[in-house]
């Protein structure tokens, strides 16, 4: 089936979905006459308002759908002043695209490149036409490379591309808006159904035009260049993801962020530094996963499907991408300064940055074992010289099983890597070390002249009671006084905390409350006194801020700070918790709670049953 037989046939699918919406009124309504007429006033008003409703529903959602005006990104605009090669480019690719050039051009902090349009009349009329281009996508592409993706993005446009083709995508937004008015009663469930097949041949249209506009890429830029450019996008997005995680998460979360100059420039010189690594990515099949109801064939497809067209094989042009914006560092600093919303955070250069941030992340880390060593030797704080004690004095394993340490398979001591965290971090307290960062691997731990400094051996010796002493005096050696170097944190906090599911209504303490099941604790959150709509609540309430920022409006309880918990009820979660300081804490989830997921309860009793009573444990 042609293009644009499909997106016919889904715009009359569009068409049938608000005839069926309006038979379904009109049926509510002939009922609602049929019982006025056999003098069944109550039931004729209530279909009759039921009718009401769901017409109101139907027409809110085309006004919402056919007013909304997009909003631009609030990124820089590129003018042809600013970008003239940029310029250049687009306006003879979309010369070839046999379509107009876009009414501007503007910098987005994204991996990715679009095209789009102020449309009016569900996209039947069109409007202002805007280019997006993703910072970190200039940073990785060369122009080669770009040149294709932008001749993909314009070829959306093309005369020879049907113009049924965006109403397929507002089609789709018009049907989710009057779902959403419809929501919770069974006409909804019955237009779902109904919407499940537009959205299936909505599908169908968007990823063979997809094909269509890889056709202009092929023919511009070359087979090997456009296909190069596929493959070098989930790449791309890697980069960037690893980029965010492995370096900007830590410090954003301790309240540190890189300068706008730093923010884009640090994944440059990231991109530059780790060249091999991203080679052998490149060299991974491109992925294949794709199903049904996804708008874009998988690159694997699209790759694939390149291989039958006709290439010209122009000459590719491999300078980097970003020499067509003579001021890119500058307008990336701009696009960072808008974009980047700051909230308070100290910023800093990279390399103190990393150096910072590292010390504060490890801190809590340690501060979670200092606490646990605290109460294994029976005092109120704990410092180096307290874990080092409870080793040497053969008190280590009130310790470990504190911390939930364990032997493994391999036989390495699961102590291990916690003690090598805690003298490194004591060394950093004493001034004797510090994080050096690199881009092209792990920050570093070097001494005070800045040569590296392995403290693994000091970290082995501190694991057995027989050598604890030689551990110390080589920490002294260092200038570590393990007396004064350890707790910083008397209470834990949520920091570096990832949501795995939530239970609505469980009563705690035999009062209704949502309970967020984070990987290091619970939020606990009153519930209001209507509770319905539990899931909905919950997720409004983690968009509403950060797990930090919740845990510091709620309660939140750290797993740590539970000596036992006793599941007396699986199904629906009931528990009893005793914490290390005497308190103790009821959970008991209602039947008619709902939660963020099916696998939500399961996640709070794997954590609870970890500080089961040993014979409570044997018996589970």
């Amino acid at each position: 089936m042609t293009t644009t037989l499909r997106a016919a046939l889904a715009v009359l699918l569009l068409a049938g979905f608000y005839v069926v919406a309006l038979a379904i009124v009109a049926g509510l309504g002939a009922l609602a006459w049929w019982a006025f007429q056999s003098d069944a006033e109550a039931a004729a008003a209530k279909l009759g308002f039921f009718a009401v409703a769901v017409a109101v529903a139907v027409v809110v959602a085309l006004w919402k759908v056919a007013r909304a005006r997009p909003t631009a990104d609030d990124g820089p605009t590129l003018t042809p002043a600013d970008a003239p090669a940029l310029w250049e480019t687009v306006r003879e690719l979309a010369a070839a695209a046999d379509t107009r050039v876009p009414d501007d051009i503007r910098l987005i902090p994204e991996v990715n490149a679009a095209v789009s349009e102020d449309t009016r009349l569900l996209g039947l009329v069109g409007g202002a036409r805007h280019l997006y281009l993703g910072v970190p996508l200039l940073q990785t592409l060369d122009v080669g490379q770009l040149r294709s993706v932008l001749a993909h993005e314009l070829g959306h446009y093309s005369r020879s591309h049907t113009r049924l083709g965006p109403i397929t995508y507002r089609g789709k937004q018009a049907i989710g808006a009057t779902l959403d008015q419809l929501s919770g009663n069974v006409v909804g469930w019955f237009l779902g159904l109904y919407a499940r097949l537009y959205v299936m041949v909505a599908a169908a249209v968007n990823r063979r035009q997809e094909l269509e506009a890889d056709q202009l890429s092929v023919r511009i830029a070359g087979r090997a260049t456009a296909q190069s450019a596929l493959r070098e996008l989930p790449v791309a997005d890697a980069a960037w993801s690893f980029y965010l995680s492995q370096y900007l998460d830590d410090a954003w979360e301790s309240g540190y962020a890189p300068t706008a100059q730093g923010f884009f420039g640090g994944f440059g010189q990231l991109v530059a530094a780790r060249s091999g690594e991203l080679a052998r990515l490149r060299d991974d099949a491109p992925p294949a996963e794709q199903s049904r109801w996804d708008s874009h064939p998988s690159i694997a497809v699209r790759v694939t499907a390149m291989d039958r067209m006709s290439d010209p094989a122009p000459a590719r042009d491999t300078r980097p991408a970003t020499v067509l914006v003579p001021g890119f560092d500058a307008a990336a600093t701009a696009l960072a300064a808008r974009v980047v919303s700051l909230d308070g955070r100290t910023q800093l250069d990279w390399a103190e940055l990393t150096a910072t941030s590292l010390v504060v992340t490890r801190q809590r880390t340690a501060d979670v074992v200092y606490r646990a060593a605290a109460r294994a030797a029976g005092q109120p704080r704990a410092h180096l010289g307290t874990v080092l004690d409870l080793v040497a004095t053969g008190r280590r394993a009130a310790l470990d099983k504190d911390l939930g340490l364990t032997a493994g398979d391999d036989g390495a001591d699961p102590m291990a890597d916690v003690m090598l965290l805690l003298v490194s971090q004591a060394a950093v307290q004493a001034g004797a070390a510090r994080w050096q960062h690199s881009w092209s691997g792990p920050a570093e731990l070097v001494d005070r002249d800045g040569a590296l400094l392995d403290l693994t051996p000091v970290a082995t010796l501190a694991l057995t009671p027989g050598t604890v002493a030689a551990a110390r005096d080589r920490l002294a050696g260092l200038g570590v006084d393990v007396e004064s170097t350890g707790q910083v944190a008397a209470a834990p906090t949520a920091h570096g905390g990832e949501v795995l599911g939530g239970l609505a209504s469980v009563k705690v303490d035999g009062t209704k409350t949502d309970v967020l099941v984070l990987d290091i604790g619970l939020i606990l959150v009153p519930t209001p006194k209507n509770d319905e709509h539990g899931k909905q609540r919950m997720l409004a309430l983690l968009q509403s801020g950060s797990v930090v920022q919740l845990a510091s409006y709620h309660r939140f309880l750290a797993y740590e700070e539970i000596a036992t918990a006793v599941v007396t009820k699986r199904t629906p979660v009931h528990a009893d918790l005793t914490l290390h300081d005497g308190r103790t804490i009821s959970l008991k989830e209602t039947w008619s709670g709902e939660t963020l997921d099916k696998d939500s309860a399961v996640q709070l009793i794997g954590h609870l049953l970890a500080y089961a009573p040993e014979e409570a444990a044997a018996q589970g």
